[in-house]
């Protein structure tokens, strides 16, 4: 978009046509440090053994190692290599092949007095083993009879 050998335009004048900051056209990425090299060429080695750290117990790997890390540098180093650990998510999109499905039952229903249709909602909530599920029903109608968003 920005033609910086262009004659007739410089780079000041092409910026300010297109709202541009001249700070973006020259800038220029820095390479990572040897020391982060360092860094990613252990937390490469570690992964492959353990898949399942995250940035919190490969920073805490790394410092018992005698490495003076934070969190969030491996954090940003992890993502940076593209890896992100293997851990349990929640199975809510996969129904079990012998339940049924239902339609929406209650479409056409008038709602209009309390305690008349009653819905539940499911929370995930993360563990260290797997995940605990809070479920909580929900009335879809308020005190004065009109329905209220679950």
């Amino acid at each position: 978009m920005i033609e910086p050998r262009r004659p007739r335009l410089s780079i000041v004048r092409q910026c300010a046509l297109l709202s541009l900051n001249r700070s973006g056209v020259y800038y220029r990425p820095a390479p990572e440090s040897p020391l982060n090299l360092m860094l990613m060429r252990l937390i490469d080695e570690q992964f492959l053994e353990t898949p399942y750290y995250g940035a919190r117990q490969m920073a805490r790997h790394l410092r018992r190692q005698g490495h003076a890390v934070g969190r969030k540098r491996i954090g940003r180093l992890m993502e940076k290599m593209g890896l992100s650990p293997i851990y349990q998510k929640p199975k809510t999109s996969e129904p079990h092949p012998q339940h049924r499905t239902y339609r929406y039952l209650l479409k056409g229903l008038v709602i209009d007095r309390p305690n008349q249709v009653w819905c539940s909602d499911i929370t995930y909530i993360p563990m260290r083993k797997g995940f605990l599920y809070r479920k909580h029903p929900v009335s879809t109608a308020g005190e004065d009879g009109f329905a209220q968003a679950a």
